[in-house]
């Protein structure tokens, strides 16, 4: 059996007896800190492959069997307030994770990467930039940074080839003076086509 422990630590166990076999412990960096606590809320398994989320915004897959870390990418930059906390979802070859953060001034996103490589295949912005359907929800510049993270993991439907995420607040969260409109596409749920990333 596998689990977590804050805030970045994968413990192998047996199920009969919760005597551990291994523990991987990662060490996110000092500037991994998000705004509600050193969250983690699961892993993602492929054949024998873990893959998790950390603070500090990276992807990493670790060896089931062993716990050797077999491949880290970095999501996005942990100094501009970004983070991972939700468990990644699988889909086919690819794992899928969203950014957290979105109660500063990031512009969340949902990406795809590689479950052999960690490469990232597709990127789609939770808040539409210039030219993009969603883009004139946002007044004047707010889209830069508006927040919009992804706190869960999200769902597939196979027979759509869908994946599903919930995204968060905008920010500022508690004034919207800065950001006039209905802000697109936060606090909704948006679908993917997990091949591409196209909305």
């Amino acid at each position: 059996m596998y689990t977590v422990q804050a805030p970045n630590d994968v413990v192998a166990l047996d199920a009969a007896t919760g005597r551990p076999f291994w523990t991987y412990a990662y060490t996110p960096a000092p500037e991994g800190r998000p705004c509600c606590g050193r969250v983690n809320r699961g892993l993602a398994i492929l054949g024998d492959t873990l893959y998790m989320g950390t603070i500090d915004a990276h992807l990493i897959a670790v060896d089931a069997k062993s716990g050797k870390p077999l491949w880290n990418t970095v999501v996005a930059n942990a100094r501009d307030r970004y983070s991972i906390t939700s468990s990644p979802t699988i889909v086919k070859d690819k794992v899928i994770i969203g950014t957290g953060g979105g109660d500063g001034p990031i512009r969340g996103y949902i990406a795809a990467f590689d479950a052999k490589t960690g490469k990232e295949v597709w990127r789609f912005y939770t808040i539409p930039g210039p030219g993009e359907p969603g883009n004139d929800t946002w007044s004047g510049d707010s889209w830069k940074t508006g927040g919009v993270g992804v706190w869960n993991a999200g769902a597939y439907h196979p027979e759509t080839n869908l994946v599903f995420f919930g995204t968060g607040n905008p920010a500022p969260d508690w004034d919207g003076s800065t950001r006039l409109g209905d802000n697109l596409y936060s606090d909704s749920v948006v679908a993917l086509d997990a091949d591409t990333g196209k909305l």
